[in-house]
């Protein structure tokens, strides 16, 4: 049974969503803008607590716009002299950055892991951004009738490549080694932060969400995480009249778009029963990245936890950055 398209034209289809003529361009404004702000980083420790082995810290940085990103931090006592690998980390949809209980373990390996709250979700980040039109429904769209500078997703990736900065700056992380993961929003966000932060050395996307917008649509899977679409048209476009237009701006925050960027070493795990974001949207992305790569399918399963693939995730970061 499929949802979707045979494996065979999965591993050829490059997408549907409109690239814009001046995306090369929308993102180094974009980048410009990052290294323009200072990040004003504070930390201060974590009521988790410390023990012998492993540091727990809060992290905040100011990102574009002024909006303070908070972050949790776990690291492993190190001596004074040397350093290691870091990894970022980044939360699925309207989520956070999740107990400091998940990050210990992989601090306990030996790396330093950021695990960032994305702006104005469920988190403790805030989101200072103010923009035209509607801002009832979800985050896909925010932005839509403004500049596209003021698109939510815009700021989001720039977090993630300011959040990638601080880390590798960090005085016992190794800037070489640094690598980023997460699921569904997570796996869209770092093919982005990894597209951004081009000293990024590997990434561990699980079913990345924000690839090929338009794909989704003409599925009929406009629902779940990109009800978004649906509701836009419904609400402010019921004709249509403004649909290339919807989807050539789209094509901004499309992460499709920013794969062909990748330096970094990707593994990919996707499920091929997944409605939620369906595998050639995933495909679109992962047919575009040019560098090092490996897809690990899993038949039977959908958006959802595949077993073992938080493992392989963790079990790849550790072979290239230990």
């Amino acid at each position: 049974m499929l949802v979707d398209m045979p494996v065979a034209q999965l591993e050829t289809y490059q997408g549907r969503n409109p690239r814009p003529a001046d995306f090369d361009e929308y993102w180094q404004r974009a980048l410009d803008e990052l290294d323009a702000r200072p990040p004003e980083v504070t930390f201060a420790p974590a009521r988790f607590g410390n023990s012998t082995l492993i540091e727990t810290g809060e992290l905040f940085f100011t990102g574009v716009g002024g909006s303070r990103i908070f972050c949790k931090m776990a690291r492993p006592r190190r001596s004074a002299d040397r350093t290691g690998g870091a990894v970022l980390k980044f939360h699925g949809y309207s989520g956070d950055s999740g107990d400091y209980a998940g990050l210990v373990g992989i601090a306990a390996h030996g790396l330093t892991v950021l695990a960032m709250d994305c702006r104005g979700q469920g988190g403790r980040s805030e989101d200072l951004a103010s923009v035209k039109g509607s801002t009832f429904h979800d985050f896909i769209l925010r932005g839509m009738d403004d500049s596209p500078d003021k698109l939510y997703f815009r700021n989001v990736f720039l977090d993630c490549a300011e959040a990638a900065r601080i880390l590798r700056t960090l005085p016992d992380v190794d800037g070489e080694r640094i690598g980023v993961c997460g699921g569904s929003q997570g796996g869209g966000l770092t093919l982005a932060c990894a597209a951004l932060a081009p000293f990024v050395k590997c990434a561990a996307p699980i079913f990345p969400f924000l690839c090929d917008y338009q794909r989704v649509w003409e599925m009929d899977q406009a629902k779940a995480a990109y009800q978004d679409i649906t509701y836009y048209f419904r609400h402010f476009d019921p004709l249509h009249e403004r649909e290339k237009e919807l989807f050539t701006r789209l094509g901004y925050i499309d992460v499709q778009h920013l794969a062909p960027r990748i330096t970094a070493k990707v593994l990919m795990q996707t499920g091929l029963m997944d409605t939620v974001c369906p595998p050639s949207t995933q495909y679109a992305a992962y047919n575009k990245i040019t560098a090092p790569k490996e897809h690990i399918l899993y038949p039977d399963f959908g958006h959802e936890d595949m077993p073992c693939s938080n493992d392989r995730s963790i079990q790849f970061l550790l072979q290239n950055l230990g």
